[in-house]
């Protein structure tokens, strides 16, 4: 049986989708792409954070959880990140009060700020919208359309 291979990391434009889809991959898969939208669960300070300047560059960490991921770096990856071991689900419920306060207090330095490496591509659309654009990007880099649901 022969497995799809599934493009995933970075990928923010339909060029992109495009490059991968011509490389070999039978689908693209985005998530920070969507995490700006305003259809995303994610907390307003964390949205704007995905383009604030502040924010430069991501870093694969265990600060807030206690497992690898990445987000922007902030004062928290910076001062815990070193020294975070690799403890889930107990980092993550040690934090949880200071994460939650942080948000409250409108202090994305205090957040566990999720953002894959193309965060600074994001765009504020409905995802709907978002999904069209990508069509538009993906059809002007010479490519089909993406098709909806799995073939």
């Amino acid at each position: 049986m022969r497995l799809p291979l599934i493009a995933a990391g970075g990928i923010m434009r339909g060029g992109q989708i495009a490059a991968v889809l011509a490389a070999g991959a039978e689908a693209a898969q985005l998530g920070t792409a969507f995490l700006a939208c305003p259809e995303s669960g994610a907390h307003p300070l964390h949205k704007r954070a995905l383009t604030d300047p502040v924010f430069t560059h991501t870093e694969l960490t265990r600060a807030f959880s206690g497992r690898p991921a990445r987000s922007l770096v902030n004062r928290f990856l910076r001062e815990h990140g070193p020294y975070a071991p690799a403890a889930y689900p107990e980092v993550h419920h040690m934090t949880s009060g200071l994460r939650k306060a942080a948000a409250a207090a409108g202090d994305p330095q205090g957040m566990a700020l999720w953002a894959g490496q193309g965060h600074r591509l994001a765009r504020d659309l409905p995802a709907g919208r978002l999904v069209h654009v990508l069509n538009a990007e993906l059809r002007s880099a010479g490519s089909a359309p993406i098709q909806r649901g799995m073939p």
